[in-house]
């Protein structure tokens, strides 16, 4: 198995009013839009997250234009080359060659490019997908709930393929799921995804910019658990220290 992480793009984000309520407001931070590609030992290639929409290379204001104050605090940063299409032809791949996607949930920097996977399932946990329908304010449905997608929506921890297991860790958004990868040369990776969006949040036990800072505690709780049982490097979802020390494609982790 082969582990594969692509860069989406960026976001600009005020740090204090985004990630540290209270700490750094008014300071602007870089953070990546990480995606994820598995080549699995049973042929299948799993792409995790499909990253913001194209329309954000021209029009950086798309998602959150007159939405104030978020069109202030997060501003996407998006170049032709960080398509999907460009990311995956840099791999000699094509959209066609990926055979399933996974959403670890549908916040607009991980669901923008859905809509090319007409073709394919689209893994998803029940709970954040019936949430997400709910809350179009938090959840653009121009990115997701289009017509000709076809959702497997599944409930709880379970194994997805062989060597990619899905772990419920919400609190920064409902049914959210983070991956388990089981890689017999790299070891184990944890994708925790946006349950803990850098390492200083961990660290620091800051949970006041989710939802629910309660869950979000028990999931991050629940993540080092598991990342301790399987010895598992944990990935955070917007770290740019740690993004600074990745392989990244075409380098791999397999």
């Amino acid at each position: 198995m082969r582990l594969f992480i692509l860069h989406g793009g960026d976001c600009s984000v005020d740090k204090g009013r985004i990630f540290t309520p209270g700490v750094d407001e008014g300071t602007m931070l870089r953070i990546p839009i990480p995606l994820f590609l598995v080549e699995t030992d049973d042929g299948e290639r799993v792409l995790v997250d499909t990253g913001m929409h194209p329309v954000h290379v021209d029009d950086p204001g798309h998602t959150f234009r007159g939405l104030a104050p978020y069109d202030e605090w997060i501003r996407p940063i998006m170049g032709p080359e960080d398509t999907l299409e460009h990311r995956l032809g840099e791999l000699g791949l094509s959209v066609g060659d990926v055979t399933h996607v996974v959403n670890t949930h549908l916040h607009f920097d991980h669901c923008g490019q859905n809509s090319l996977f007409t073709e394919v399932p689209i893994i998803l946990q029940r709970e954040h997908y019936e949430a997400a329908k709910r809350d179009p304010s938090s959840y653009p449905s121009e990115y997701f709930d289009l017509p000709d997608l076809h959702y497997e929506l599944i409930e709880g921890d379970r194994q997805l393929f062989r060597g990619i297991r899905g772990i419920t860790a919400p609190g920064h958004a409902p049914g959210l799921m983070a991956l388990l990868f089981e890689l017999p040369n790299s070891g184990s990776i944890l994708l925790c995804t946006d349950a803990i969006d850098t390492r200083e949040h961990l660290d620091h036990d800051i949970w006041d910019h989710c939802p629910d800072p309660a869950t979000a505690r028990e999931s991050a709780e629940k993540l080092k658990r598991i990342a301790a049982q399987e010895n598992a490097t944990m990935l955070f979802g917007h770290d740019l220290e740690q993004w600074r020390t990745l392989r990244h494609a075409p380098q791999y982790y397999d």
